[in-house]
């Protein structure tokens, strides 16, 4: 059932729900060559990380279950995301599709997602630390992952597996080889566990979009390694023209009462990728000028 918290004013719920739905709606051809593709992390009550309804990662398992019945009930479908590029590429008719994600590989989405999903008859694909999935499983943080055992008994059930790195690192802190060790290492890592090429990435933390020269480097990598698509935390729904390693997402978690998920999900969310872009586009440019004027301050000594 919803929380308590869904009463609560938020300026993003409300110009999502009140004005930029209504909006998306008189546009709805778009509905048809745009994919929504949610990303969810803990299934749980588990309020670990930034307790804002705009940065809070868990969905409790009641909030994930409605969710998944009112799609099935509205009439979606899932579909990984291979066959979603292969749909935007010819323009095929992507109407009432949804592609579902979770990131880091948290041990809830075995007792507690998949039940729900195998119900409903979706699929998914879940992103994996590989570091922090082994034969027992590992308590970090507060949470618990995934085994291998648990991972290959999903995949068998029609899940699907990616990357998130091997230890969740933050690339932009990270050196080439350290980086070329996240993604090479964590994708031979998962394919030789359930027998299969990894082909899906998903960036951890904020994809540095503004940075345009670091994500063109980043992007070669991931095709060199093998890596076929990939998603990230920039906001809105997959479309034609975006580039593959990067697909937008919507973020979902238990704030996300059916109001507001079918607004998401109908274009009533995309606007807030402009704000977020705006708003690390300022402080990439605010970092720059401290690091010169660092830098000319440190040449006069």
């Amino acid at each position: 059932m919803p929380l308590r918290g869904f009463q609560m004013p938020r300026i993003d719920r409300l110009a999502t729900v009140y004005v930029c739905h209504p909006l998306a709606r008189l546009t709805g051809w778009t509905w048809r060559y745009c994919v929504p593709v949610l990303a969810y992390h803990s299934i749980s009550e588990n309020l670990f990380g930034k307790l804002h309804p705009y940065h809070q990662i868990n969905t409790s398992a009641s909030v994930f279950a409605l969710q998944m019945r009112w799609l099935r009930h509205a009439g979606y479908r899932t579909i990984d995301l291979p066959e979603m590029m292969n749909a935007l590429a010819t323009g095929r008719d992507l109407s009432k599709t949804v592609v579902l994600t979770f990131d880091d590989g948290y041990q809830d989405f075995y007792t507690d997602a998949f039940p729900v999903l195998k119900q409903c008859g979706f699929t998914a694909t879940v992103f994996l630390a590989s570091d922090r999935i082994r034969n027992t499983a590992a308590c970090i943080e507060g949470a618990d992952y995934l085994t291998w055992c648990e991972v290959r008994e999903l995949h068998s059930q029609g899940i699907s597996f990616g990357s998130h790195s091997v230890t969740h690192a933050d690339f932009r802190s990270l050196g080439p080889e350290e980086i070329d060790y996240e993604l090479g290492y964590s994708k031979e890592t998962i394919e030789q566990e359930i027998g299969v090429p990894v082909e899906s990435f998903s960036y951890p933390f904020a994809l540095p979009e503004e940075d345009r020269d670091f994500t063109r480097y980043l992007a070669d990598i991931l095709e060199n390694l093998g890596y076929k698509n990939g998603v990230s935390s920039a906001i809105g729904r997959a479309k034609p023209g975006d580039t593959r390693f990067f697909l937008p997402r919507l973020p979902i978690n238990s704030w996300d009462d059916v109001e507001l998920l079918r607004a998401k999900l109908e274009g009533g969310y995309d606007w807030l990728h402009w704000p977020q872009w705006f708003y690390k586009f300022a402080h990439h440019n605010v970092s720059l000028m401290a690091g010169r004027s660092h830098d000319q301050v440190g040449s006069t000594k």
